[in-house]
């Protein structure tokens, strides 16, 4: 029964009533009903996980999380951490993190992984990671593409949080899963590949005003390109090394 991950659900569910949010979800029946399998999701802002972790709950089914470990330095978040099955990653050892997740999926839970690491500032899907990949190959679990598309108009980086009752639509879109053969960087293309499609289709039934701040430059909005986002990106570490070297 899980009761904090049932408290967690109604809560995520409350939330998303009385701000109004207006979720459309599509191709759930990809998400398997049972086994397990990674879930790979874009990663546009801090409340992808919400829209995501829903649309596992309409197949009746619950996402082990993949998430920083310094969040467990907040009572409150390490409280649900040990309590939901989420995974922990120290991103300077995060082997016992990967072996974690393998025994996850394993055990026939459903793992979820942003293969982009961290928040894509252009909104657009950045480089990716080999690590949900080579999790699949070895625990033999296929990967399921999943798109989530206007949360980061609630929250993403460089811009003001809305939360209040803005009725914001968001969509979800799973695609067929990827069978785990191959090696891990041919998987990692076909993810990609599948992901950018997926991400495609649902921009196009998505209404994106022109120089919004939240609309990829492709589309005609204000978000800075790929190569902007780099190099804001480049800032942001050498100022938390910047602040880390002086805190020794």
């Amino acid at each position: 029964m899980e009761p904090v991950f049932r408290l967690l659900e109604i809560t995520a569910k409350s939330a998303v009533a009385l701000t109004g949010t207006r979720i459309t979800y599509c191709g759930l029946q990809n998400i398997p009903a049972e086994g397990g399998a990674v879930i790979a999701i874009n990663h546009t802002g801090y409340l992808d996980w919400l829209p995501a972790a829903l649309a596992v709950e309409h197949r009746h089914r619950r996402l082990r999380f993949m998430i920083k470990a310094e969040m467990q330095q907040v009572k409150v978040v390490d409280f649900l951490i040990r309590h939901t099955k989420t995974i922990p990653v120290d991103r300077r050892a995060g082997a016992q993190a990967y072996a974690a997740a393998v025994e996850r999926l394993r055990e026939g839970e459903l793992v979820g992984v942003y293969p982009e690491a961290t928040i894509s500032r252009s909104f657009e899907l950045k480089g990716f990671k080999t690590g949900a990949t080579r999790m699949a190959l070895e625990a033999q679990a296929p990967i399921v593409p999943l798109i989530v598309w206007g949360a980061h108009r609630i929250w993403t980086k460089d811009h003001p949080r809305h939360l209040g009752r803005q009725k914001i639509p968001v969509t979800v879109a799973a695609g067929p899963p990827l069978s785990p053969t191959g090696s891990a960087e041919e998987l990692l293309g076909r993810l990609r590949a599948s992901m950018a499609d997926l991400l495609e289709d649902v921009q196009q039934s998505y209404d994106h005003p022109e120089g919004a701040y939240w609309v990829p430059r492709r589309l005609g909005g204000g978000a800075p390109t790929m190569e902007e986002a780099i190099v804001r990106e480049e800032a942001e570490l050498a100022e938390r090394a910047r602040r880390d070297s002086g805190n020794r």
